[in-house]
């Protein structure tokens, strides 16, 4: 039987606000509002889609007392990760909205390091997502060093062909012929938890749609199967350009909860931009 939060936490006051950035939702929870222990087994119950808020993970922040917003990110099993292309940006606008930022450009601090972003008209928020690096070192995958670029993978009798990329976070493509969310829920597991990925991986199956357009169905570490992510449709952008499926430097990327744009500067930062929406926000009471 799952534990209720109050065999967790203490304390009357637990503040939170839940966004979403095309169906990846996000519970955002500032520290100074938050009394609660953030321990592995409470962001489990709060994660919970039938008995908890219900989300991908939580954005712990703005952390420390340095010069730039620091936000820890927590997947939906309590394990934490180096960074979130939407949960960045989901972020960012938390910022916004509860008056800690005036808005525009700003940089956030996460486990993977700075990233710059910034608050456009519409509800759009951009996050500059860095360099993309392909080295297997990077990634990481086991096996020689070297650029993992259209290899062969067997998972379960299927071959897959991949291009392995580092986005902060180790991510594996899989360009298909056909996708769905029955493919990614088969082979996603098995290829997040295969013996060449040591720190496990995110798992993207990618098509390619039209000259500046590419989809993807997305199996997350941590979190499983996924309707959005941004550093996802970064990593998914990365490899069909770095095969040379897709040329133009501005390419969308549709996903089951909407689509993004992801854009390459002539350096090869990656920049993602796309919606971020407000869900609500509330507060756990709970007993000592």
């Amino acid at each position: 039987m799952k534990k209720s939060p109050q065999a967790y936490c203490h304390g009357s006051e637990n503040h939170f606000h839940k966004y979403h950035a095309l169906g990846n939702d996000y519970i955002v929870i500032n520290p100074a509002n938050w009394r609660a222990e953030l321990r592995a087994k409470l962001i489990q119950t709060l994660c919970d889609r039938n008995t908890g808020i219900g989300a991908d993970g939580i954005l712990l922040g703005p952390c420390g007392k340095g010069k730039n917003p620091f936000v820890r990110v927590f997947n939906s099993d309590g394990s934490e990760a180096a960074r979130s292309g939407n949960g960045l940006r989901i972020f960012a606008a938390f910022l916004r909205d509860t008056g800690l930022q005036a808005g525009g450009k700003f940089t956030v601090e996460s486990g993977s390091g700075a990233t710059p972003v910034e608050l456009l008209e519409g509800g759009l928020v951009q996050a500059d997502m860095g360099i993309p690096n392909f080295r297997s070192s990077a990634v990481p995958m086991r096996g020689p060093d070297r650029e993992v670029v259209s290899e062969m993978l067997i998972v379960d009798g299927r071959a897959f062909s991949i291009t392995c990329v580092s986005m902060g976070i180790p991510a594996c493509v899989a360009l298909c012929g056909a996708i769905s969310p029955e493919l990614a829920r088969q082979y996603g597991p098995r290829i997040e938890r295969h013996s060449l990925f040591p720190e496990k991986a995110n798992v993207q199956f990618a098509r390619i749609t039209g000259p500046d357009s590419l989809e993807i169905e997305i199996w997350e570490r941590g979190s499983g199967y996924t309707l959005a992510s941004g550093t996802s449709a970064c990593a998914a952008a990365a490899c069909a350009w770095k095969t040379g499926l897709l040329e133009k430097p501005r390419i969308r990327v549709h996903m089951p909860g909407g689509e993004v744009a992801v854009l390459r500067e002539a350096s090869g930062r990656l920049s993602l931009c796309g919606p971020v929406t407000p869900v609500f926000c509330g507060e756990l009471t709970f007993k000592p």
